[in-house]
């Protein structure tokens, strides 16, 4: 019971996490505008990191260490790996919604639910499932309608594409190293490592290291909600839920993103884009149906 009690906490905060990643493409789109990527990307995990910090230290204060079995891998390395993978997963992201809309960029995103079985296919060498074989193209078909709908293909969407890469190689490696540490001192550890790398791309492009004014407050929302708590709350519930699992609920993602694009920015989405949108979320269900034995290189997740 216990166990079940666990993967359906985990269930239910990953999809929340799903829901407000959906705001954020409305919310970093019109960000762009006025913000470089690298600029954007530096206050909101500066934010988050200030946001973490005296809940780590409160809870550090109530919380037992994690045993040295397990945290045997050290904190900084495993930290600065998903930091690594995540500024990867938000730069493209970010490029991607200065020149395509917050629509296509969510459903040429969601592709990262399609790549995590057929990257672990090829992680194990083994021959990939019949339903991957119908998932990928049906993938494919929905992107050709998403980007028919919306002209020719245009460099934004190639971005997004590498996000969807990047962010499947980051659900991967997160399952496999969730469970050698603490939630909240692994996020902060993960948040610091973007941070830091943010910095120095940063200083590297020269873009302006302030935001204007009216900028705070929707950094504030990226960094607080949608980065230092989604991180945690993705943290936590991958310890229940693998990440085949976790795919699938982040299939969500594109549907709750036309929802706030259309609130927030009056973006709408027509018949094609309709019809490739609901392909390549028919594909990211699909090509879960790879069959439930688990992974070799992702071992199994344990709860605090």
């Amino acid at each position: 019971m216990a166990r079940v009690s666990l993967h359906l906490r985990g269930v239910l905060l990953l999809i929340l996490v799903t829901a407000i990643w959906g705001s954020t493409f409305a919310v970093v789109k019109t960000l762009g505008e006025g913000l470089s990527a690298p600029t954007l990307i530096t206050w909101r995990f500066l934010i988050a990191t200030l946001a973490l910090l005296p809940v780590v230290w409160w809870a550090g204060r109530r919380t037992p260490a994690i045993p040295q079995a397990v945290a045997a891998s050290p904190l900084w390395r495993d930290g600065l790996i998903l930091g690594a993978w995540l500024i990867a997963g938000y730069g493209t992201q970010t490029i991607a919604l200065q020149t395509t809309t917050a629509n296509r960029a969510a459903f040429f995103t969601a592709l990262s639910v399609v790549l995590v079985p057929l990257w672990l296919v090829f992680a194990q060498r083994r021959r990939m499932p019949l339903a991957l074989w119908w998932g990928v193209p049906l993938a494919v078909a929905g992107l050709a309608l998403l980007s028919w709908e919306g002209g020719t293909l245009v460099v934004g969407d190639l971005w997004a594409l590498a996000c969807a890469v990047t962010y499947a190689g980051f659900i991967v490696a997160l399952e496999r190293l969730a469970h050698r540490h603490a939630a909240l001192g692994f996020t902060l550890a993960q948040v610091l490592a973007v941070s830091a790398l943010a910095l120095l791309w940063l200083f590297v492009s020269g873009a302006p290291l302030l935001p204007p004014q009216e900028a705070w407050g929707p950094l504030l929302y990226l960094g607080v909600v949608a980065t230092a708590l989604t991180t945690l709350l993705q943290t936590v519930g991958q310890r229940a839920v693998s990440a085949a699992e976790a795919s699938l609920i982040y299939a969500l993602e594109p549907v709750t993103a036309t929802a706030f694009s259309f609130l927030l920015i009056g973006e709408r989405v027509g018949l094609r884009g309709a019809l490739g949108g609901l392909l390549v979320v028919v594909a990211t269900v699909l090509s879960q149906r790879s069959g439930p034995e688990p992974h070799p290189e992702t071992p199994a997740p344990q709860a605090e």
